[in-house]
């Protein structure tokens, strides 16, 4: 076994008396304290992560925008300068190798970030499938630290350490800019549910920013976050997380994602002719639906548990915790289309043998007021 990688924030994370797990491959933190506590404060306050894990890939040059339009099913040639867009990278029969965020920095200059646990896969993809263009693909991931700011107070306190324009800065736009002296590129993008930045800073400068950022956010109620309320606060914001409601025996259009699929950009792409026959499959009979279930009682449901009807299997549970916010067990799960529809009646969760009730609901479970 080898032994797990440190981020940059590695002993900021231990001198906070941080709970440390391995999370693919990566030393990381779990929770601080409470993570009820953690995940309340992103809702009402602002929580600072330390996302370093994830895996940056840049790609540039003259064909670089084809060389990912024929990897990725999204077209990126409408990506303007210092815009982002969610898209995802299939096998060639249409499985989900993993979803990405695609940042355009430049005119032939793109970053791709994969999900940890999926970085190297993608970036062995990326450079096999731009092989025979004119681009160059580079492994980024030990030249960023990535840390995170999100929550209602988070751009009040970024502001106050930056002179970049935040208000002008839409969602799923970055611009480069400096915060508390350190170049960054800032993102109005992240997996909360909440408004919120996520910085990319060279690895020296990973600690300098953290302790800006705490300071500049004390008095505000921002609290450090570990990968634990990441999870709960993207559950109740109905966001996919890779290896649960998606994975290579899924293909977009049966995860519900087929829109992220642009089958109208130029020339072929992996995976067109499976994704086409997809598409297709899911508008003659719609495939399992992923929606939420809220428990009427207290237990909480697992991925893998089974989804019951009438004492039948009509689904499964891919996500499941207690909801902060809500105050009661919930899940995300893959039911039978007739099953589907929010308020739909019978329904329940087989947690060890007992059929507990749920309720269908409408992803996702909690919207942020704007």
């Amino acid at each position: 076994m080898s032994n797990p990688r440190l981020t940059a924030l590695d002993a900021t994370h231990r001198s906070l008396g941080a709970t440390m797990t391995d999370f693919a491959g990566w030393d990381m933190p779990l929770r601080y304290g409470s993570e009820r506590d953690e995940h309340n404060a992103v809702r009402t306050r602002a929580g600072l992560f330390d996302l370093s894990h994830m895996g940056e890939i840049t790609v540039t040059g003259p064909e670089a925008v084809k060389a990912l339009d024929y990897a990725l099913v999204g077209n990126i040639g409408t990506i303007g300068v210092g815009r982002a867009r969610y898209t995802m990278i299939c096998q060639e029969d249409g499985g989900i190798v993993d979803d990405l965020i695609v940042y355009r920095l430049g005119e032939s200059e793109y970053m791709v970030v994969a999900n940890a646990g999926n970085a190297q896969v993608v970036l062995d993809a990326v450079t096999e499938r731009a092989a025979g263009f004119d681009a160059e693909v580079r492994d980024d991931r030990d030249n960023y630290a990535l840390l995170a700011v999100q929550g209602p107070e988070s751009p009040g306190i970024l502001q106050s350490l930056t002179d970049a324009d935040l208000d002008g800065l839409k969602y799923y736009a970055g611009l480069p800019g400096t915060v508390a002296g350190v170049p960054a590129l800032i993102a109005r993008t992240g997996y909360t549910g909440e408004d919120g930045f996520e910085l990319f800073v060279a690895p020296a400068d990973a600690e300098k920013l953290w302790q800006a950022l705490t300071e500049a956010g004390r008095d505000a109620g921002l609290v450090p976050c570990g990968l634990s309320c990441r999870d709960t606060l993207r559950l109740e914001a109905g966001m996919p997380l890779y290896g649960h409601e998606l994975t290579t025996a899924l293909t977009p259009f049966d995860a519900g994602l087929g829109r992220v699929v642009k089958f109208e950009k130029e020339g072929d792409f992996v995976g067109r002719a499976a994704l086409e026959a997809a598409a297709e499959r899911a508008a003659a009979k719609a495939p399992r639906k992923l929606v939420g279930l809220v428990a009427e009682g207290r237990r909480v449901p697992r991925a893998g548990f089974s989804v019951v009807a009438n004492g039948e299997v009509v689904g499964e549970v891919t996500s499941g915790a207690p909801s902060p916010t809500l105050g009661k067990p919930i899940a995300m799960a893959y039911v039978d289309a007739e099953h589907a529809a929010p308020g739909t009646s019978g329904v329940g969760v087989d947690i060890r043998g007992t059929h507990e009730p749920y309720e269908v609901v409408a992803l996702p479970f909690y919207k942020r007021q704007k």
